[in-house]
């Protein structure tokens, strides 16, 4: 029981990262709405963020016999511009330009980006002639039809049945916030565009972070130290962009609410969990929880915003998430042959040892089964 406890707990936390994130798109799409910064925002997010995650490190990990090299330091700066600053401004002025939904199924293409980008560094393998490989060939493929298909494609309203729980607020913000069919089309396609780009950088950050893992594996400490590294690089971006300082300002509005929630639960909380799964299980197994995203932002889109839904929206949603399955389901086949080979190795090594083989064969058999191990885990 306590195994089974322990193999769920990666599970358990992603769940409740895709809850707090569904929460972060909608409340964040109000904000920027009612005239929040984007730039503002990512940078409040990073510094409350720094702040709640610093006590956790220190709690848990003070008495550890840590090591931070330059090599580390540079590892966690990679990893704060890609997979905080650049992820996070990307998505957010996406969100801003389209919806939640839109982002949150858009957003499903990182499993199939973060594939392509590994094979490079040897991370993955295509292995095109096996059924895993061309699964995952294929799937990627689907999810960049199905986000093509979202970008450049609206198709008719599709009719639901009217939500008696909506948010009156929220209404009024979503309808100020509208603009003219032709700008609302263009502002769409340019929202997608920036969450797409979004992705490549997480799936940048998903690849150095399972690096930096190996090399460091004090989660909450390089959380703390990549939200501080991203506070700054936010700050040097927001004034550089933007000099008013009238929208620093935070009243007992739904900034504020935006500002703290991004960064407790979205930063403070998520990146601490993920950072420890990718640790314990691979960065695709991270990905693989994003479509748990958009089926509760979908629900709250609905009922709280009103959100309307579109034939594009929905069939390029569901070739996404199709086709996101599609690269899972070829990793876990890798997966599996892998663990079945790493067995046979063993297997073997004991063999030779009880034969009086020696040494040799059971260092060649361990070092093959390590590399293995390593590429499955990537």
């Amino acid at each position: 029981m306590g195994i089974e406890e322990k193999e769920c707990t990666p599970s358990l936390a992603m769940v409740i990262i895709q809850v707090g994130y569904a929460g972060m798109n909608v409340l964040s799409k109000l904000a920027m709405d009612a005239g929040m910064s984007p730039f503002v925002l990512i940078t409040y997010r990073q510094i409350i963020a720094t702040f709640c995650i610093l006590p956790v490190a220190f709690f848990l990990e003070r008495k550890t016999q840590m090591k931070i090299t330059t090599s580390v330091l540079f590892q966690i700066f990679l990893c704060s511009l890609f997979g905080a600053t650049i992820n996070q401004l990307l998505y957010f002025i996406g969100l801003k330009y389209s919806s939640p939904t839109i982002a949150s199924a858009l957003s499903n293409m990182l499993p199939a980006i973060t594939f392509v980008m590994a094979i490079p560094f040897r991370m993955e393998t295509v292995g095109i002639r096996t059924m895993a490989g061309q699964a995952k060939v294929a799937g990627t493929l689907i999810c960049v039809g199905g986000s093509m298909l979202m970008t450049f494609y609206k198709g008719s309203l599709i009719k639901m049945f009217p939500s008696h729980i909506h948010w009156k607020y929220a209404e009024e913000m979503t309808a100020a916030s509208v603009a003219s069919p032709a700008a609302a089309d263009h502002n769409l396609a340019l929202g997608a565009a920036l969450v797409v780009g979004s992705c490549f950088a997480g799936a940048i950050w998903y690849i150095i972070q399972a690096k930096l893992s190996k090399s460091f594996a004090y989660p909450y400490t390089s959380s703390a130290i990549m939200c501080a590294m991203a506070g700054v690089q936010c700050i040097i971006i927001s004034v550089t962009v933007d000099r008013n300082t009238s929208k620093w300002a935070l009243g007992w509005d739904i900034r504020l609410a935006s500002a703290i929630y991004t960064g407790v639960i979205g930063s403070g909380l998520a990146v601490s969990l993920m950072s420890w799964c990718i640790q314990k299980r691979g960065p695709l197994f991270v990905s693989m929880f994003s479509p748990l995203l958009l089926v509760i932002v979908v629900i709250l889109g609905w009922a709280i915003l009103d959100e309307k839904l579109y034939v594009g929206s929905v069939t390029g949603s569901v070739l996404i998430v199709g086709g996101l399955y599609m690269v899972l389901w070829g990793k876990g086949k890798e997966e599996k042959k892998g663990s079945g080979k790493k067995g046979m190795e063993v297997e073997e090594v004991e063999n030779g040892e009880s034969l009086g083989i020696g040494l040799p064969l059971y260092a060649s058999a361990t070092s093959n089964g390590n590399e293995a191990q390593g590429g499955n885990k990537a």
